[in-house]
């Protein structure tokens, strides 16, 4: 793995050949396709327009109908507008560990707004205009023991758009239901993120990132109007000093492609700040509790999962929670020897202890101060655990956030993983942090422990999440079971297979029972055992929420696809491989044989041409398939 350091980022920062001005009618992406105009409401507030150009065609995304912050003291009130800086051009290079790609390219346009308010004390409004969106931040300088009140910022999306939207909850474990016009409901308070379709071909994902200590996340709430989305910033009862600024708003915008590409929450988020990354190595995990929710509790059920992790050659073993009172032949010390004596690095799991204690298990209140963090960690080093995952977090305030960054903080001292669980979404923590491998935040395969919704609703769901979810970071939804939990999938045995190469996560865990897994053909248990959890390119080829995704990515010269039916009903798939280089290729595809009660796969592996590649490829209902592509062979 390679190192960068926090103060040698690859950023070269010029100032564009043009005067500061008084005012600034449009601002433009470095490419001239996402525009951003300022407007004035009746009521003389400021608004702004995002468009974006394809040729001569120019279409709105989404209009900020208002903006502005507003603190306890009164800064924000009242913003009147007074002039933009001259645009700033931003380019930078930065490696990444986990991701849709390990080399991520940011540049933008960069436009300081500066603002008055009703105290006559200046606002800044930081403005970037990306090839895939925009993003932007409220800055106030000279603050003394204030705080955060609220933000005016608003985003209007006209009826009959289509909108996928989460309902708000502090796990972000729900579904995308798509909505055509505004939202009408009962229900006003809505998750990051937010897809809507503004045009034929044209998309927008609401998002943000960046969030740092002293600030707080947001959310999106619509009690006024059903079709204007405000943001609500969530508890920050922290005494502001000086400069501050909030996370950055971002809107990634362009075709599905571009959004589901985009990797604007990194680009907008803080440099990496750690000197040595070479200890830090992604990968696929074996994991306990899908099919046995107490199973870490067992030494004899641990010893089977790490035996499968051998066999399948997963570096990883997680043994969850209720490993403090591990008995049945071992400790918790017993599972650790066990497991690296036979090369598999071990993952722990802790309760955040910082809600729904009285009824979660342990191991309880041991993460909470900097001593006990200090304590834990190092004593994890000592016993050789690689990683932690930390679970079961309240709503995202800025008691919650500072305490994701205490956590990240210590772990790196100490060299451990980080896999967030009943957690907060990503907002590019993985770029700062880059040992955070992956964040819950999902409604995953871990529901079929829990209710009988996901049975139904399973396809449709894996085949909205890749426009969803998965584009602001990596996402743990442990997928790939073959069997069933305390509740059934229909879903079949090539869907379930796509769904670790759709779905990125810089930790995949494989929940199945060892006996479900061993029992699957040759080539699949090789496919598991040598699938990347880190690709250096990632490409959707088809898709649309709901319906359908065909997604490519990337690991050396072998490419990596992996298609979902999302519907009820047996359907081809389309498949376009101009991505891949001329010449002759080796394909081996693992698709539904039709006949699950009999042989559920279909395998097969053909030498030819890429221009001889299937065009389409069949799904059965809820179905899917995996194509792996190496690099060229000899004729």
């Amino acid at each position: 793995m390679r190192s960068f350091p926090f103060s040698l980022p690859l950023l070269l920062l010029w100032v564009l050949a043009c005067a500061a001005c008084s005012q600034t009618d449009e601002m433009a992406s470095p490419n001239g396709k996402v525009v951003l105009t300022p407007g004035r409401q009746a009521d003389g507030s400021t608004s702004l327009t995002v468009t974006y150009v394809s040729g001569t065609k120019q279409t709105e995304v989404i209009q900020i109908s208002a903006v502005g912050i507003r603190t306890r003291s009164g800064r924000g009130v009242g913003m009147r507008f007074v002039r933009t800086d001259a645009p700033l051009r931003l380019a930078e290079l930065y490696p990444m560990l986990t991701g849709k790609r390990l080399e991520c390219s940011n540049e933008a346009n960069e436009y300081l707004c500066h603002f008055r308010d009703s105290l006559d004390k200046e606002v800044l409004m930081r403005i970037r205009l990306y090839n895939d969106g925009v993003a932007f931040r409220y800055e106030l300088p000279e603050l003394q023991d204030d705080r955060l009140a609220d933000e005016q910022t608003t985003y209007r999306l006209p009826e009959g758009v289509r909108r996928w939207m989460q309902p708000y909850t502090p796990g972000y474990e729900g579904f995308y239901p798509m909505v055509e016009g505004g939202h009408t409901t009962d229900q006003r308070r809505w998750g990051y993120p937010a897809l809507a379709q503004p045009g034929e071909d044209l998309w927008v994902l609401m998002a943000e990132s960046d969030v740092n200590r002293l600030q707080s996340g947001s959310l999106l709430a619509n009690e006024e109007s059903p079709t204007d989305y405000r943001i609500e910033v969530l508890e920050n009862n922290q005494p502001l000093h000086g400069q501050w600024h909030t996370p950055s708003r971002v809107l990634i915008a362009g075709t599905l492609s571009d959004v589901v590409a985009s990797t604007l929450i990194t680009d907008t988020s803080q440099p990496c700040g750690l000197t040595d990354t070479s200890w830090i190595r992604p990968g696929s995990v074996s994991w306990i509790y899908w099919a046995h929710n107490h199973g870490s509790k067992d030494f004899q059920l641990i010893k089977q999962y790490i035996d499968m992790a051998v066999q399948l050659k997963l570096p990883y073993v997680l043994i969850d929670w209720e490993w403090d009172i591990m008995g049945n032949g071992g400790t918790i010390e017993d599972a650790v020897r066990y497991a690296n004596e036979r090369q598999v690095r071990v993952l722990m799991w802790y309760n955040s202890s910082t809600t729904w204690v009285d009824e979660a298990a342990g191991p309880l209140f041991r993460l909470n101060t900097p001593e006990q963090r200090e304590k834990e960690f190092a004593w994890l080093r000592s016993i050789g655990v690689a990683g932690v995952k930390i679970d079961f977090f309240p709503e995202d305030t800025e008691p919650t956030m500072a305490y994701y960054q205490d956590l990240l903080e210590t772990a790196a001292k100490y060299h451990l993983l980080v896999n967030f669980h009943g957690a907060a979404i990503p907002r590019g923590w993985q770029r700062t942090w880059p040992h955070l491998m992956t964040v819950e935040a999902v409604y995953g395969a871990e529901w079929y422990n829990n209710k009988p919704v996901l049975t139904t609703r399973a396809a449709a769901h894996n085949a909205t999440l890749p426009f969803t979810r998965n584009v602001i970071g990596s996402m743990d939804y442990t997928p790939c079971t073959f069997s069933d939990s305390q509740h059934p999938h229909i879903t079949t045995h090539a869907h379930e297979l796509a769904l670790p190469i759709l779905f990125e996560s810089g930790l995949q865990h494989w929940a199945d029972r060892p006996e479900s897994y061993l029992s699957q053909p040759d080539p699949v248990q090789r496919l598991m055992g040598e699938l990347p959890t880190v690709w250096e390119e990632s490409r959707l080829l088809s898709g649309y929420p709901t319906d359908h995704a065909v997604m490519a990515r990337r690991s050396g010269n072998t490419w990596y696809v992996a298609g979902i039916n999302g519907t009820d009903t047996a359907r081809p798939l389309s498949i376009d491989w101009s991505f891949l280089p001329a010449g002759r290729c080796q394909l081996t595809l693992f698709e539904d044989s039709g006949h699950p009660e009999e042989n559920p796969w279909h395998i097969s592996q053909l030498h030819t041409n890429v221009t001889g590649l299937p065009a389409t490829l069949p799904c059965q209902p809820r179905g899917g398939f995996v194509a792996v592509v190496s690099a060229s062979v000899p004729q």
